[in-house]
């Protein structure tokens, strides 16, 4: 009998191998790497979505619009970027609804040694760059991400709707988040809109860059990355995304309460070996990064970027918010 049930169970087991590995669920994210993007990380690291079936594939990218493309040619099914080209793509076919927030205030200003001295007390930012361009006999160049993403959104109200600075006294340069830090690091560029950890590392090896600019002044209630699931793959793994929100909201409690913990996975996720840990533990308590799941707290704040768009013509109309955001999904994890 013994010699009929060990080779019964053998098969039992592999049968069971066999199913458990059928029903793994390849799932292709598409990320800016940046600490808004942290949560995801945390929740991959920690296992919690392997633990759930789930087989994750990452691929990074240089900003939102990237992204887009890649989800409009149906490799990506999970993006984690900025809200503005969801709700752009969204308008142009591209059906992608955002089920998490993560972060909000990430885009901050700095300027190097240069144009940051030209910013003194008592002197108006639109006074200042009137006379660096004076001084130095061009505009001031500073580096944002391309035309429809949130950084470049952000620059463009600063210096139109608060500072109301004369735009021929700013050259704007529209590059990725490597070539940014890269060029304000050679004083290519004279300041940048730059996110965690880019703002840590650079201050790190240049104290003379400062900060010109917070989030929330760059653009009031400045919504972050959020996560955003395409329509085929919410309809095929609505388990999978509720997977992934909840580990999301997860990795937000982690994050704030245990950042030790959660950093050497941020570390893995950003910085592979090229930015140690300190910086990265450091990058976590920014005044640049502020963590936020629930999609309603960036609805309004969305409506009011994507109305700014319009203005600035990256669209022709403000896409509709309606269908964008599925909190459903949020609000399933935190009752749990």
């Amino acid at each position: 009998m013994a010699r009929w049930r060990i080779p019964g169970a053998a098969a039992l087991v592999c049968a069971l191998a066999t199913s458990a590995a059928a029903e793994n669920i390849k799932v292709r994210v598409g990320v800016i790497p940046v600490i808004g993007a942290a949560p995801l990380f945390v929740a991959d690291k920690e296992g919690w979505l392997r633990e759930a079936g789930l087989d994750l594939s990452v691929a990074t990218f240089e900003s939102g619009p990237n992204i887009i493309q890649a989800a409009a040619s149906g490799n990506i099914d999970v993006y984690v970027a900025g809200v503005a080209p969801v709700a752009a793509g969204r308008a142009k076919g591209v059906d992608l609804r955002v089920v998490a927030a993560t972060a909000v205030d990430e885009n901050v200003l700095v300027a190097g040694a240069k144009l940051k001295s030209f910013f003194k007390a008592g002197v108006k930012p639109a006074e200042a760059f009137a006379k660096f361009h004076k001084d130095v006999g061009r505009p001031a160049k500073i580096a944002t991400q391309p035309p429809g993403s949130v950084p470049a959104a952000n620059l463009q109200y600063w210096l139109r709707d608060v500072t109301h600075a004369d735009l021929s006294d700013v050259e704007i340069v529209s590059i990725g988040i490597d070539a940014t830090q890269q060029a304000l690091l050679a004083d290519a560029v004279d300041g940048a809109t730059v996110r965690e950890p880019t703002l840590t590392i650079i201050q790190q090896r240049n104290p003379k860059i400062g900060l010109l600019a917070k989030g929330s002044e760059l653009f009031p209630g400045q919504p972050g990355t959020v996560v955003a699931v395409s329509a085929a793959f919410l309809e095929r793994h609505s388990d999978a995304v509720q997977a992934i929100v909840g580990g999301v909201v997860r990795a937000v409690e982690e994050l704030q309460k245990t950042p030790d913990r959660a950093a050497p996975h941020v570390e893995a996720a950003l910085s592979k070996g090229i930015v140690d840990g300190a910086t990265i533990r450091k990058s976590l308590s920014s005044p640049a990064v502020h963590f936020v799941v629930d999609p309603q707290a960036i609805t309004e704040s969305t409506k009011a970027l994507l109305a700014y768009q319009v203005t600035l013509g990256a669209v022709p109309q403000a896409p509709p918010v309606d269908g964008l955001f599925d909190r459903r999904f949020y609000e399933k994890a935190v009752k749990r």
